[in-house]
């Protein structure tokens, strides 16, 4: 966004505004003088003039305020003192300054358009993250904190966050996991931090505004993503420091749903080990992927027996079904760890 040649401006362009062509700071560059007038403006009065702009120089002016925070106040006097009257403090770009570009572009070139410009993955920190290589990621989490750690990984795919936390020393992984583990809410501004560091920012980071997440299946999903060795060691090591949380996510690892996913080899396997009563009351209310995966697991007379039993049964306790399901998944698990059945997690 340099200053446009002698008679080489364009109409409507950036380069037209008088704001470029005066009171120059070196603390401050012309596209920062840009996105501060903008942001000073009310809604109503800036939408006209944002009118005025093109795509590119709304790509510009997003790029700008992407990685703004705070503008000195000697700066600000020197560049505004043409609109502002009176500065008797320092004036702060607010952290939610691009959703409110956004705003302000989505009312002047439609919503789609804002939205492919504000939300395209190239300038993205989580899409940088995702296709970066994992050591690289890997190093620039290293020195953070693993609460901080934690909320970057639960952001990205279950692939890449596996692919980065194998990448961290062995002594880094378990706490990175436990804190996943821990989540409820995460705030939007933790992301802007670390994009940051990779000198960029998340569209429409909001510092006060709150992710839902649920770190418990987060976590699950990153060691799923792991081969058997690393998540089996990450489970041990937080196993030592929290064994309650190490139940919980091991539990989330593999769901009653999941059975759906085990050959016929390996469901004959686990279904010999399983009580015909408590697979009865398991299958109560049963996705029809799973109850369809066990019958053909089990001989036709076994299978006509309990779609009998099931048709005969009673009323059920919602607690019995979830108590009988996790019977079973711990049976599954533990052949799982004896090596006599494959869930189809990550390879080694």
């Amino acid at each position: 966004m340099a200053r446009a040649p002698r008679g080489r401006a364009r109409r409507g362009g950036l380069n037209r505004s008088p704001l470029y062509l005066a009171g120059d700071h070196p603390m401050i560059t012309n596209a920062e003088k840009a996105v501060l007038f903008l942001l000073s403006l009310d809604e109503e009065v800036a939408r006209p003039i944002v009118d005025e702009l093109d795509e590119d120089d709304i790509r510009k002016l997003r790029a700008v305020a992407s990685t703004m925070r705070a503008v000195p106040k000697d700066a600000v006097d020197l560049t505004f003192k043409e609109f502002l009257e009176k500065s008797d403090m320092a004036v702060a770009v607010p952290r939610g300054g691009l959703r409110y570009l956004r705003r302000l572009s989505a009312g002047s070139i439609g919503e789609q358009r804002a939205r492919a410009l504000f939300e395209d993955g190239v300038t993205s920190p989580l899409a940088r993250l995702e296709s970066a290589s994992p050591e690289d990621v890997a190093g620039l989490l290293a020195s953070e904190p693993p609460q901080l750690a934690a909320g970057v990984l639960s952001m990205v795919s279950p692939e890449a966050a596996a692919a980065i936390v194998g990448a961290l020393f062995d002594s880094q992984k378990a706490p990175i996991v436990k804190h996943m583990s821990r989540m409820r809410q995460l705030p939007a501004g933790v992301l802007e931090d670390v994009a940051s560091a990779l000198a960029a920012q998340l569209p429409d980071a909001d510092a006060t505004a709150l992710v839902s997440v649920d770190g418990v299946a987060k976590a699950a999903e990153l060691l799923n993503a792991s081969s058997k060795t690393a998540s089996s060691s990450i489970l041990s090591n937080l196993e030592a420091d929290d064994p309650e949380l190490a139940a919980i996510v091991r539990q989330a690892m593999f769901t009653f749903d999941d059975l759906a996913r085990i050959d016929m080899r390996g469901m004959r396997t686990l279904l010999r080990e399983v009580p015909t009563d408590r697979l009865t009351i398991a299958l109560r209310g049963a996705p029809e992927a799973v109850a369809e995966a066990v019958f053909q697991g089990l001989s036709q007379r076994a299978a006509d027996l309990i779609r009998d039993d099931l048709e005969a049964l009673g009323h059920v306790r919602k607690s019995d079904v979830e108590a009988a399901r996790r019977e079973i998944i711990d049976i599954a698990l533990s052949l799982e760890d004896q090596g006599k059945l494959s869930l189809g997690r990550g390879d080694e």
